[in-house]
């Protein structure tokens, strides 16, 4: 079932418990925290069920059901690059200001069914439950999120080093019904917009650490299940002409915690084996997927950035000063790389069995870059703008009041727009840069793949070494040390 805006938001009326402000959120399609960025989500799904977009977005499965590309298995480098025209298409309906959109988490699902003989070595009714799972969430078009991650607390420890042995997420019992879950994981974004969520550790476990090592998906609306909302940028944003991306694009963050929350073993598909959990990101295409479709995103989302470099400048007046086109030039070489790396991930990909795998090196390159780049490119950003991200009306209200307006329209000059056009191009620049909104996801950017540490060694892990030391041992083994030469010219510089 290809599910259309108005299927999604229903099915978020299920009793979830979302807690913001001190209270019970009630139903999230109405409260004034989530509402607006959940129709954003349910404009995503309006996109992909219009009948002019059903090729561009959908393919039919191996049972013979209709489904959006992001499910798809790739087994060529064209199903590859029609599968990332599907991820591109919806990551442009929001700038790719929508960084957990759906078709993130199913591609990590979609990658661990890509190995699914991975999860078969290690136990067939885990595998099992895997591959019944993807089939469901495909064929129910579903909204996944994921928590990956522990609490921080004392991050000189681990798990079970904390004092609390149950603060991050642990199992507490098990029996023949599944698995009981205590305890907190984090950083739910979207959540709250999510019909279920993955719950795993991409952390490295120890030996002892077992009753943390899991993999489960379970609905948002499980008994015992509650997400703690962040602040609400939406809920702090009055209206859209004045922050029209913090209030339509706010996807939320939330943790997550598991008040004994049981998780039927149809739903398990790693329990209490620190290796495996592991394995399912990377042994499996897992990994590589899910961070491939966040490099198609972050593609779109700086080509977007771009745009509002350039408008700046002609805002401004500056788009023919020399020092103004070298730092545009300098801009549009870094969108480009992004967009090659992008591109060399598809063409250097492998077949790995039946399936069609992007490269993985070039995908770590990116995170490796990008993680450096993106608040590099905010900061061109802010450098181009001077004061006009700033020295703006304070709201629509200004627009009303008709002395204000006229003062508006005298002061707001730019000989590219009228005052209103200059002052809604940069409101939204702000909110892009600037705003709380905008601080967050540069933070986003930068961390979402992990540390930069871990970035780098993902790097480190996967370059192909043996090539670069065979050629420097070439080029070594091309010469040696001439001893009589030496000699020779030792003996003539005696006499």
């Amino acid at each position: 079932m290809i599910k259309n805006g108005k299927q999604h938001v229903d099915s978020l009326r299920d009793g979830r418990q979302v807690f913001i402000n001190g209270e019970l959120a009630g139903d999230v399609t109405q409260h004034n925290a989530f509402r607006s960025s959940i129709q954003s989500i349910a404009g995503l799904y309006d996109f992909q069920s219009a009948p002019q977009n059903k090729e561009l977005m959908t393919y039919v499965t191996d049972t013979k059901t209709v489904a959006h590309k992001m499910w798809h298995m790739a087994t060529s480098y064209a199903d590859l690059v029609d599968r990332r025209k599907a991820l591109e298409a919806w990551a442009e309906l929001s700038g790719g200001f929508l960084g957990r959109s759906p078709e993130h988490v199913a591609s990590c699902i979609t990658g661990m069914a890509m190995g699914i003989s991975v999860f078969e070595e290690y136990n067939k009714d885990r595998a099992g439950a895997l591959m019944d799972y993807y089939r469901y969430a495909r064929d129910n078009d579903l909204y996944l999120t994921y928590v990956i991650i522990n609490p921080q607390a004392d991050r000189s420890k681990s798990a079970a080093g904390q004092t609390n042995e149950f603060l991050s997420a642990g199992i507490v019992d098990e029996d023949a019904e599944g698995l009981t879950i205590r305890g907190a994981k984090m950083l739910a974004t979207g959540g709250i917009m999510a019909n279920e969520v993955l719950v795993t550790c991409i952390q490295p476990l120890q030996p002892g650490e077992e009753k943390y090592a899991y993999s489960f998906v379970i609905p948002m609306n499980s008994k015992g299940l509650k997400l703690m909302s962040r602040k609400s940028y939406e809920q702090g944003a009055d209206n859209v002409f004045d922050s029209p991306l913090s209030k339509r694009f706010d996807e939320n963050d939330a943790l997550i915690y598991f008040d004994d929350v049981k998780v039927p073993w149809d739903r398990v598909f790693v329990n209490q084996d620190v290796a495996m959990t592991l394995k399912q990101f990377h042994a499996t295409p897992a990994h590589v997927y899910q961070n491939y479709q966040a490099q198609v995103r972050l593609m779109v989302k700086l080509r977007f950035l771009a745009g509002i470099a350039y408008r700046t400048a002609e805002m401004n007046g500056i788009l023919n000063f020399p020092q103004v086109k070298e730092t545009l030039g300098q801009l549009a070489a870094e969108v480009a790389m992004v967009e090659a790396l992008v591109a060399a991930m598809e063409a250097k990909g492998k077949q790995t069995g039946p399936y069609f795998i992007p490269d993985r090196h070039t995908l770590y390159t990116a995170q490796v870059l990008t993680q450096q780049l993106y608040p590099k490119i905010v900061n061109t950003l802010r450098d181009l703008a001077g004061g006009g991200m700033i020295m703006l009306p304070s709201s629509i209200l200004d627009f009303a009041n008709p002395e204000l307006n006229d003062l508006i329209m005298k002061t707001q000059q730019s000989p590219a727009a009228g005052s209103k056009e200059r002052v809604k191009f940069y409101k939204l620049a702000w909110d892009a840069v600037g705003s709380e909104f905008g601080s967050r996801h540069t933070q986003y950017e930068m961390f979402y793949a992990g540390a930069t540490f871990v970035t780098k060694g993902h790097s480190f892990r996967t370059y192909d070494w043996k090539r670069s030391t065979e050629l420097l041992d070439k080029m070594l083994g091309s010469y040696d040390l001439d001893t009589e030469l030496a000699k020779k010219k030792l003996g003539k510089a005696a006499e």
